[in-house]
């Protein structure tokens, strides 16, 4: 079972580590885990899923439980629909995805495919907004969801908001993973493609981080050029050809991103 990253200790922290509340921090890596695992855990599974003592896990569990974010039987413990309260707060008070939902759902319709918004946190893309054209979840990527940002087109057009320098810095501290045969780890060459993406305005990713899959992205800029989001659509090898991605794709995409660029604050 994975462990989920400890925070930073306070003590490291100068600016911010004496007003620090531990506790609230292990709520949170508590509601997390339930994230990771996908599924009901015990007491014993939290407590190893957050490298967290069975006692102070328990005394958690049952704030939560309290609070009313999580459900137990006494031997297994689940998150309820509370939790996604926490998620609501953070989709309405985010205005990118409230600029560029109706835009994406236009994007949607014009290419009949499902269109996705990511934003960068840490070494990963999260997934913060959705389109289909049908406005209708069907199964692909959910909100919330994270990618690696060195193969993926979202991730690439993200790490392309850091100037060269801080670019390569970046790829070389990340631990570069194989998820695919097509999958590139060379660092050097994972930092000259997200140059040359920059250059050209687009990302195009091909098999790297799904077997059979394609996906296109561009950089959703705010008012003063800043990358702050990328947006992006992706289809089966057997549906459509990389040509086809840039002509068909890339065009919609790219007007939504000069449309919402006034409107980001």
């Amino acid at each position: 079972m994975p462990k989920l990253k400890r925070p930073a200790d306070p003590a490291d922290a100068s600016d911010d580590g004496a007003e620090f509340i531990e506790s609230l921090a292990r709520g949170l890596r508590v509601i997390e885990a339930f994230g990771v695992e996908r599924r009901p855990m015990t007491l014993s599974d939290i407590a190893k899923a957050c490298d967290l003592p069975r006692a102070t896990a328990r005394r958690v569990l049952l704030t939560l439980r309290k609070a009313g974010y999580v459900a137990s039987d006494d031997r297994l413990f689940a998150l309820t629909p509370r939790v996604l309260a926490l998620a609501s707060a953070y989709l309405s008070s985010n205005q990118i995805s409230a600029v560029l939902q109706p835009l994406m759902d236009e994007v949607s319709a014009t290419a009949k495919e499902v269109c996705s918004l990511a934003i960068l946190d840490g070494d990963d893309a999260v997934f913060v907004a959705r389109a289909s054209p049908a406005r209708v979840f069907s199964a692909g990527i959910d909100l919330g969801y994270r990618l690696p940002l060195f193969c993926t087109s979202v991730g690439r057009v993200l790490l392309g908001r850091l100037d060269n320098d801080a670019l390569a810095a970046t790829v070389e501290a990340m631990n570069l993973v194989v998820q695919t045969p097509e999958t590139i780890v060379d660092k050097p060459t994972v930092v000259a493609t997200i140059i040359a993406d920059r250059n050209r305005g687009y990302s195009l990713v091909d098999r790297e981080a799904e077997p059979g899959f394609r996906s296109i992205a561009v950089p959703i800029r705010r008012y003063d050029g800043s990358i702050v989001a990328a947006a992006n659509i992706g289809a089966h090898v057997d549906r459509i050809t990389t040509g086809e991605m840039i002509d068909r794709f890339l065009p919609p995409l790219q007007r939504m991103a000069e449309e919402a660029r006034p409107l980001i604050m």
